[in-house]
């Protein structure tokens, strides 16, 4: 089941004028959120403060009625670490780790036993149809393959929050289009809420609701 998100009136600035004025959004159980805006409008921030990994100067993020921008460390990681997907513009595999190593990673940092993860993640490999690739290290992969590892991994532990920051930026037309279909399959059969970002003002997504983030401001389109 999906996490219901709300983030109010969030500010935030690393030093010299404000990256985010006054934010506010929301995303209901299993909606896939559609952020587009220019490079340096704040949206990496944005998904940076949705995800526990930075604190807002101002503002409030509630996560399924919990407040969570003001918890403690060990819960922040440990809400991250169950509840929350990260999928980056930058894969950011390891590189020194198999395929199937990558996406077994969450399971672990979960406490999860080798073989049952190693299970899940032969499973979801093949679900996405990249089975045969388990044995193969990130750099002999194409750009597209390397990205839906990459979300593949994000999806393993069965989040209730996936966070994807421009995941098809580098990607070509058809890659592009396989990744968003990850993401919506992701927000179909296992319930999640999408929050996906992107630079493309015209592209189509599969989003339930649409924002437009500029100079910082946010405005809902739909």
């Amino acid at each position: 089941m999906g996490a219901r998100v709300e983030a109010i009136d969030l500010w935030h600035s690393y030093g010299e004028g404000w990256v985010l004025k006054g934010v506010s959004l929301r995303a209901n159980c299993g909606e896939f959120v559609c952020i587009r805006g220019p490079s340096g409008a704040g949206k990496t921030t944005l998904l940076s403060i949705l995800g526990l990994l930075i604190r807002p100067v101002r503002g409030e993020v509630w996560i399924e009625g919990e407040r969570v921008d003001n918890l403690g460390g060990g819960r922040r990681a440990e809400l991250r670490r169950r509840d929350i997907g990260f999928v980056f513009q930058l894969h950011n595999l390891v590189p020194t780790l198999t395929v199937l190593e990558n996406v077994e990673l969450p399971l672990a940092m979960l406490g999860v036993g080798r073989g049952e993860r190693r299970r899940a993640a032969i499973e979801m490999l093949k679900r996405y149809g990249l089975g045969g690739l388990e044995d193969r290290l990130p750099h002999t992969l194409s750009a597209g393959e390397r990205q839906r590892v990459a979300v593949i991994r994000a999806l393993i532990k069965r989040p209730k929050l996936v966070l994807a920051d421009e995941p098809t930026a580098n990607l070509d037309d058809e890659n592009a289009r396989l990744v968003l279909e990850d993401l919506r399959e992701a927000c179909r059969e296992m319930g999640a809420t999408v929050v996906l970002t992107t630079t493309d003002m015209q592209a189509s997504f599969p989003s339930t609701r649409e924002y437009l983030l500029r100079g910082g401001v946010l405005r809902e389109l739909r």
